[in-house]
């Protein structure tokens, strides 16, 4: 008898497709993901016992249409223990058992979805058929990692990673048998990493001729100079400490090709805290090795709605296959995507992960690392640089003090030979406190310039300061504006900015993620160092003026967010008292030293490696108990569609139409805030929300939106401190 691993729709048995094939393609394909990390031949057992529930009769029955259910993963992971024992076989049981549910938590007897309890499960009988699999699996499994200060992360990550090879190298030939034309585009080369560093040399020369003879454009130089050197070492852990403006973009994009090229590295990924950062450095990067390499991955990107056929010679297409396993060779993603993925269970969120292995990952803005995950997300970086051939860059103005967390067998190097000599050679603004101010005062301060930025820490002060200042040359920004809405803002700040009319601008921190904007003046509310630094980047951006100024002051009637604003800045207040300049690297050193000092216990406030190690010796990991615990926003809030535009209408038309879907979803983003549930609640008791194919919801009270200030609901009371 022939069994099978999948049938096709209208077509005779002849046509389906043998099991041992699709068992024998996966044990390939994911024995060559491992081999990345010198594990192919556990990736080459995964591959070949992850199906083998489908020696039954059971299964068979089902593939011709009996509707019964059949649980066909729980075999293989049963027969992983018996090959390999408790300790080898249970690393290999989690994958298989959990590679399409996910990856589950070991648990207890009682548990029905925990591994323990499925490890002893009765299951279907299987054909003796399934011995001739089983000849081909090696008799011992070495383990090719190196366990040091924290060995139950290290296992857990070992396994998170094998998962990823599994359950990609599945999808993936199951997608060549069930979905050819697509298996097809997907074959399709993208350019190599030589051609990609020859083109961005190419555009770097370009650059260069065109740039005026400036003290900043020679920093610039000099900084993409020791990039390029810095690249000749061995993979690891580096920094790259650069301030605002030093064009650290493209220097650490010229780092990273040049040191792939040089390693034999796969791709380059660049993890960026904003969407508003990443579209700007997407731009910046398509522009320098064209539009077919870099894959951006995140909630607001959208590709074209094409279907399948029509997309077929498209390029575009090809890099949307990309982002279900990252398989490009330059990938540009949030700190959400990144972080939550290597904390997932998930198959479709995992199973990029092996693509991470074997490349130069860099986190723009790395002291945007988030606070109460530091610690797993810092060994994290430190496993993938320890056993997964990775290297890691800490790219900043700020670097955050993480020598408490690496372990002293991780060497950081720094690319920058003299940071301090260079900060001091860019500092291009200096930094004056004022005292308590209300805001009739700040705002008569502010209306005494031509142009300058207020960035403060809540939307409500964001809205009353704007009150204060509103008439010609005046803007506001904040969340509570929609991306495309808020999109349309900056580019009519920088028109203003660029043909020297009035304009002032009040903003919320968004400002300081990333957007280029050049003010001669810039005002920040008491916050964190690293948020005032941050501000500075906005201000005499590119050294046009001898010093820009900022000015720090503490708000009289609005006060401070309670938590972690008032924490950072009473750190701030410390640092500004100790040093004569605030942002320098002494300062900021100080800074990050006196907060995860205060913050130490909070810096895994979900206790993610304690309960790892706990699990070590048993091997009994929480996985999915960790996914649903790692969240990097603990979001409590309640998405709505702003429809102020045709095109807005017109997507919500095809979702009315087609129903809803993940492009569509997508392109929606860009005219879709978050809003509290309280406020959700209003909504609805007002009338005020439309539901569109019954997933979203949109706003159909044109007075709860306006076009100067964003989303607000009149007359409604909120406590505005919860709200940045």
């Amino acid at each position: 008898m022939t069994y099978y691993a999948h049938s096709r729709e209208n077509a005779s048995e002849k046509e389906w497709q043998p099991l041992v094939t699709h068992l024998q393609n996966t044990a390939k394909l994911a024995a060559r993901f491992a081999d990345k990390f010198c594990a192919g031949h556990f990736g080459y057992v995964l591959g070949l016992l992850h199906d083998i529930g489908k020696y039954s009769e059971e299964f068979q029955r089902r593939l011709k249409g009996c509707m019964i259910r059949v649980d066909h993963s729980t075999s293989g992971a049963q027969q992983a223990v018996k090959l390999y024992g408790t300790a080898v076989g249970r690393l290999l049981a989690y994958a298989i058992a959990g590679h399409h549910s996910g990856l589950p938590d070991y648990g207890s007897p009682a548990d029905t979805d925990s591994l323990c309890r499925r490890l002893t499960k009765d299951v279907p009988s299987l054909s003796n058929d399934f011995q001739e699999v089983l000849a081909d699996v090696p008799s011992d499994l070495p383990l090719p990692i190196h366990l040091a200060t924290n060995p139950g992360f290290s296992i857990q990550f070992f396994i998170r990673l094998l998962y990823s090879c599994l359950v990609d190298a599945d999808f993936l030939d199951t997608e060549s048998f069930m979905q050819a034309d697509k298996a097809r585009i997907r074959e399709r080369q993208y350019r190599s990493i030589p051609e990609l560093l020859t083109a961005l040399d190419s555009h770097l020369e370009g650059i260069t001729k065109k740039a005026r003879p400036t003290n900043v454009n020679r920093l610039r130089g000099q900084i993409l100079d020791a990039c390029r050197k810095k690249a000749e070492q061995p993979p690891g852990l580096f920094t790259l400490t650069v301030p605002t403006g030093g064009g650290k973009t493209l220097s650490s994009l010229a780092f990273a090709l040049k040191h792939a090229f040089l390693h034999g590295m796969d791709r380059v990924i660049y993890v960026i805290p904003f969407t508003s950062i990443i579209e700007q450095n997407a731009d910046v990067f398509r522009q320098a090795v064209g539009e077919d390499c870099v894959l951006e991955h995140h909630s607001n990107y959208q590709f074209s709605m094409l279907d399948e056929e029509e997309a077929a010679n498209d390029q575009f297409y090809r890099l949307m296959l990309s982002t279900e396993n990252w398989d490009a060779p330059i990938v540009v993603t949030t700190n959400v995507q990144f972080f939550e993925s290597l904390f997932a269970s998930r198959s479709s969120r995992c199973r990029k992960l092996h693509n991470i292995a074997n490349s130069v990952v860099i986190l723009d803005e790395a002291q945007m690392l988030p606070t109460h995950y530091l610690r797993p997300c810092v060994l994290s970086l430190v496993e993938l640089v320890r056993n997964y051939h990775v290297t890691v860059v800490l790219c900043t103005a700020t670097q955050p003090a993480l020598s408490g967390l690496i372990p002293d067998e991780i060497v950081v190097s720094e690319i920058i030979p003299d940071p301090i000599h260079l900060y001091e050679a860019l500092r291009r603004v200096q930094v004056q406190k004022m005292d308590t101010v209300n805001d009739e005062e700040l705002a008569n301060a502010i209306l005494q310039h031509h142009q300058a930025l207020c960035i403060v820490n809540t939307r409500d002060h964001a809205q009353r300061l704007f009150e204060r200042i509103k008439g010609p040359g005046a803007f506001h920004l904040s969340a509570r504006m929609y991306p495309a809405h808020r999109a349309q803002k900056l580019d009519e700040i920088r028109e203003a900015l660029r043909s020297r009319k009035e304009c002032r601008v009040i903003s919320t921190q968004l400002i300081e993620a990333g957007v280029d904007v050049d003010f001669p003046v810039v005002y920040r509310s008491i916050s964190g160092i690293d948020s005032i630094a941050q501000a500075a980047g906005r201000c005499n951006r590119e050294g046009r003026r001898e010093k820009g100024d900022i000015y720090v002051f503490r708000p009289e009637q609005h006060g401070l967010p309670r938590g972690w604003f008032s924490r950072t800045a009473a750190i701030a207040d410390i640092v500004m008292r100790d040093h004569e300049d605030p942002l320098s690297l002494e300062a900021v050193k100080q800074y990050f030293e006196l907060l995860y000092d205060i913050e130490r216990e909070r810096l895994d406030k979900k206790g993610i490696v304690r309960i790892f190690e706990e699990g070590a010796r048993q091997l009994a990991f929480p996985f999915a108990t960790v996914a649903g615990e790692f969240q990097i926003i603990e979001n409590d809030m309640v998405s709505i569609i702003i429809p102020r535009n045709q095109e807005c209408e017109v997507l919500l038309e095809e979702a009315r139409w087609r129903g809803p879907s993940r492009q569509l979803s997508r392109m929606l983003q860009r005219y879709t805030i978050s809003i509290y549930r309280n406020e959700y609640a209003e909504l609805v008791q007002r009338g005020a929300l439309e539901a569109v194919a019954e997933q979203y919801l949109v706003l159909r009270e044109p007075a709860f939106y306006s076009e100067e200030t964003g989303f607000s609901i009149p007359e409604f009371s909120l406590d505005m401190d919860l709200i940045f």
